[in-house]
Order: structure tokens, then sequence, then C-alpha cells
């Protein structure tokens, strides 16, 4: 008799723990799957033999900036007009404007038209260029679905911030395949296709 009133208590203290740590664990919030990461890089042309760098026009360029919408690493998509949605589990590896930055060295160098430098208040460029991610997104609203990608861009005096030019440039790519990776695909071929025609523009900038 004492012995079974001794384990009585044990075995409703066991139950009780055993319930206790099934509520934590039904409880306890699931992990998340870490997202996949993507890149840009696409291919740029290369220009047609070595112009004489020191003849060429300097321009500095300015950090990319994004509108509302397109500043973060999340991957944007639309199914109807208006509203930007993310995908769940697939982002670029930087946010867009920050993995634009080497790229628009890379396009105006390879331009074989401008220099790009650093600005300096004892040498300034003779123009600076400023831009910003207008829109990054696949659109889900045809079939094949696209890529838009638009570019606002800026060129300035180098020496004396008067105001030359300005333009928004666009394009749009289809994907090819109906998920994030299609779109990451078209994504690549039009920023280079943008970056080529930005390129071009700044270098015929009065």
């Amino acid at each position: 008799m004492i012995g079974t009133r001794l384990s009585l208590p044990k075995r409703a203290l066991a139950a009780l723990l055993a319930g206790a740590l099934a509520g934590c664990s039904l409880l306890a919030p699931t992990r998340a799957p870490a997202p996949r990461l993507f890149t840009l890089l696409p291919s740029l042309l290369v220009a047609d033999g070595a112009p004489d760098a020191a003849a060429l026009r300097t321009i500095a360029i300015s950090a990319p900036s994004a509108r509302p919408g397109f500043e973060g690493p999340r991957m944007a998509y639309v199914t109807r007009h208006y509203e930007i949605q993310y995908f769940a589990t697939h982002e670029w590896v930087e946010p867009p404007a920050r993995l634009l930055a080497p790229l628009l060295r890379l396009a105006l160098a390879r331009s074989g038209r401008l220099r790009v430098v650093e600005a300096t208040e004892a040498e300034p460029p003779a123009l600076r260029l400023e831009t910003e991610v207008v829109a990054l997104q696949q659109e889900f609203t045809a079939r094949p679905s696209q890529l838009r990608f638009a570019l606002r861009a800026r060129l300035d005096d180098g020496a004396t911030g008067r105001f030359v030019a300005e333009t928004e440039l666009e394009t749009t790519e289809p994907a090819d395949s109906e998920d994030p990776y299609g779109g990451v695909v078209a994504a690549n071929r039009a920023v280079g296709r943008v970056l080529e025609e930005l390129a071009a523009w700044c270098a015929a900038a009065p």
C-alpha cells in the first residue's frame, strides 16, 4: 500500500510534465526555410579598341538609390496593377541598388567613351551620375510573365553641380519559366540592356 501511494504522485507528475512539454512543442514557432539568394551579373559589351584614357571625359558615379518597394533585398512580383508582392523564399543577395553600383562602373568603363573616377575637390569630374531603381519586378499579368526594369538617371556638371540631362530607361524581358528563377534570368538580361543604353546616353550628353 505504501509503495502504491508513493507511485501515484510520481505518475501524475510525469503525466503533467509530458503534457507541458507537448504543449511547448506545439506552441514553439516553426523555423522558416532559409531564403534562396540570387544576384545580378549581366554580360556587358566590351568597346572595340583601346581609346586613350587621358582623352576621355571623366565621370563620377553616386551610390544608386531605389524607389519605395524596391529598396530591400526581397524579390518583387505583380499579379495585378498597382499591387507589389514579394516571393517568400527568394531574395536578391543584396538590395538591387547595391548590386547595381559595380555594374554601373563596369558598363561606363567598357563603353570606351568615359573614364570613371572618384570625385575630389582638387580634380572634379566632368560629369556626375545619379541613378535610381524605379522598378525591378516580375509581372504575371500576361503569359509568359515578363521582367520589368526601369532606371532613372541624372547627369550634373561635376564642377558646378549644374543640371545637364535626365532620362528614364525601361525595358521588359520575357521570363524563361513561370517561377522566380525565370525572372532572375530575365532580370540579368534586362539590366544588361539598360546599362548599355545608359552608357551610350552618358557619353552623348552635352
